[in-house]
């Protein structure tokens, strides 16, 4: 019998799967996450939990007269949930509200009773933000208070012993609290809840961006183990995330093609692309090249694709390669190795390059036909990730020459090399918008080693002015590397689609 080979074996596994869930879901509503939802306590009023599949966010109400002291009343959608994991939301009163403490937000807790153990990163409708929390069966409420007030994205997550309610109003960075919780049980309920704060009346709560992420365990070995993947989709004027496929494997660095047709990503060594509404894969034609990194770029136009192959004729060194973007035999660029792709000049002619010679890694450009490179900056400490202006005017890059990792731009000769972000975050991948007027790129805390952008990660994806300025957060997620490695905007400039990570948890 003839063999089939593994994408196209793959792709029919995963067609079949698609199938058998619609046949599901004709007969059981999708839940999203969660799959179950209930009244805590005596509510008064009967609640609900509904999710939306077209914009995935949930919709709960509920009633309840409070989670405090001896009431214990609300509507909660959940999950069991074990060991460690981050839950995140973006969260939404409607309407005006009938009581100042109607109240909402993430909780683990360990069983239906109204006196359960619980740990609660809340937000009140008066702003109010707080790590309330239950040790003990029936025992007394306490809480943690944030300095934040009225946030609208919400984190709590859980390492060993010890939880994290990480809270931020939309744009900005997270403030943090921490507390112990050493007697709360491994195995959870975890999820979303709604308290009205009045039996005698209901409140309705939207919840947006819900992620449940397994992040990496503490034995995952970087480069060898890996998390799977959600590919997004992200509306930059409302920040509304929608997963458009997900992979129990590690998918990386999805382009956005200028006529709107596809994403292409690459996976374990070979280049698919996938419609940006989702779909099933289709791989990508790189012939001989299939141990592709994820340093694949689009010309302009789209008619082309460059990639970064590890060459074993180059002692397994990444080279540059260009093909038709349809798929198609490489031609070479870069004679020397290694050589990582960046960026494509706007005229077709050069591509940029971050490449390693005498131990030093810095920018380069070469003609797109080959031939001889031109080095562009020249620093002890790396520079990196290329991406031309689509005026042609500048080459906008990352750079760790000033003991963090911060972004620059300069003139395509390598002249008038000039800084642009100067905050506490090591700051990665700048890509230009379509119309040129802004960056997005992605952000490591300070704990990250300014030369490194490892996998998972809490990272921010962040925008600002192309001539730099005030950069404000537009996602907040699990990632890293492979998250936004290369450029990603949609034509128009409405969107952009990029990688986050999380263990398998269904």
């Amino acid at each position: 019998m003839k063999k089939l080979h593994t994408t196209k074996l793959l792709a029919l596994i995963f067609a079949a799967f698609l199938i058998n869930s619609f046949i599901m879901d004709a007969q059981v509503p999708d839940t999203g996450i969660f799959a179950l939802h209930d009244d805590i306590g005596e509510t008064g009023i009967p609640g609900n939990a509904l999710y939306s599949p077209e914009k995935q966010n949930y919709s709960i109400t509920g009633s309840g007269e409070n989670v405090w002291f001896g009431e214990d009343a609300f509507h909660f959608a959940w999950r069991g949930a074990s060991g460690n994991f981050i839950l995140r939301a973006r969260i939404k009163f409607e309407g005006e509200g009938q009581h100042s403490h109607r109240k909402a937000g993430w909780m683990l807790r360990e069983n239906k009773t109204a006196g359960s153990p619980h740990f609660s990163a809340v937000v009140h409708g008066d702003g109010l933000t707080s790590l309330q929390y239950r040790e003990e069966q029936d025992g007394e409420t306490r809480e943690m208070q944030s300095e934040v007030k009225s946030p609208d994205i919400i984190q709590l997550e859980r390492r060993g012993n010890t939880l994290l309610m990480s809270v931020a109003r939309y744009g900005e960075p997270f403030s943090t609290i921490k507390i112990e919780a050493a007697g709360l049980k491994d195995e959870v309920m975890a999820g979303l809840f709604v308290c009205s704060h009045d039996s005698s009346t209901t409140e309705t709560v939207t919840f947006s961006n819900v992620r449940f992420v397994k992040p990496a365990p503490a034995d995952l070995v970087p480069y060898q183990d890996y998390l799977g993947s959600h590919l997004e989709v992200l509306e930059m004027s409302t920040g509304q995330r929608k997963i458009v496929y997900t992979s129990p494997i590690s998918i990386q660095a999805p382009n956005w093609t200028p006529d709107n047709k596809y994403l292409i990503y690459n996976s374990e060594g070979r280049l698919f692309r996938i419609p940006p509404h989702g779909g099933i894969p289709q791989p990508v034609n790189t012939g001989f090249a299939t141990s592709n990194n994820n340093d694949h770029v689009l010309t302009f136009d789209g008619k082309m694709i460059g990639i970064s192959h590890h060459s074993l004729e180059d002692n397994g060194n990444s080279v540059i390669y260009r093909l038709p973007v349809e798929g198609g035999t490489p031609q070479r660029i870069t004679a020397r190795s290694p050589s990582y792709l960046h960026g494509w000049s706007p005229d077709n002619k050069y591509v940029i390059y971050t490449g390693e010679r005498n131990g030093q890694y810095d920018i380069y450009k070469i003609p797109a036909e080959g031939g001889r490179e031109i080095q562009l900056t020249n620093q002890k400490t790396l520079d990196d990730g290329s991406e031309y202006s689509p005026d042609g005017k500048y080459i906008y890059f990352n750079s760790a020459r000033t003991g963090t990792m911060q972004l620059w731009r300069m003139r395509p000769d390598g002249s008038e090399q000039e800084q642009l972000t100067f905050d506490r975050y090591n700051d990665w991948f700048p890509h230009v918008s379509p119309d040129g007027k802004e960056i997005v790129f992605i952000s490591y805390g300070p704990e990250v080693d300014a030369g490194d952008h490892p996998f998972y990660k809490h990272v921010y994806l962040r925008r600002m002015p192309v001539d730099g300025g005030d950069p404000e957060i537009v996602a907040y997620l699990y990632g890293g590397q492979g998250t936004i490695n290369v450029p990603s905007w949609s034509p128009d400039g409405k969107y952009i689609s990029f990688v986050s990570n999380s263990g398998v948890w269904w």
